[in-house]
């Protein structure tokens, strides 16, 4: 019943109704009453696939919390935050991780980039990889002009 249970929270919490957890997870939202009433047991399989689709996309967690991550950029000291990757490019979905480019300015290390990295994952509920300027080669300059600002 946990898992049952945890498929309506995360729906719940998602702001999705059962209707639109069926338009993006491709099952019926018959079988969606069921598995959440206790009707039906969904199999291990099936409770993946709905949770995996109540992910939001990292580029919407983004739009929809872009003042507090730029707030915490400051807090931990980062300086011009960019977003790369798919979610710069519109074309990232549910499970993606969101790709941030920062200054990480003298003083600062890999700890204050790590917390940043942590703080963004807690606001957005996506997976966040973050990085440093100055760790980027030459072969990486794709990055740099991809990125856009947070």
């Amino acid at each position: 019943m946990d898992e049952v249970d945890g498929i309506r929270r995360a729906r719940e919490s998602a702001g999705l109704t059962q209707a639109e957890l069926a338009e993006v997870s491709g099952v019926a939202r018959p079988n969606i009453a069921a598995y959440e009433s206790g009707a039906r047991m969904p199999s291990r399989a099936m409770v993946r696939r709905l949770l995996e689709a109540i992910k939001p996309r990292p580029s919407s967690a983004l739009a929809a919390h872009r003042d507090e991550v730029r707030r915490l950029a400051r807090d931990f000291g980062m300086e011009n935050p960019r977003v790369f990757g798919s979610a710069a490019r519109g074309d990232d979905s549910p499970g993606s991780d969101l790709d941030l480019l920062v200054r990480v300015p003298r003083g600062k290390g890999l700890l204050a980039l790590m917390g940043f990295a942590r703080a963004v994952e807690d606001v957005l509920g996506v997976r966040v990889d973050v990085v440093s300027e100055r760790g980027l080669g030459e072969g990486h300059a794709g990055i740099r002009r991809d990125a856009v600002p947070v």
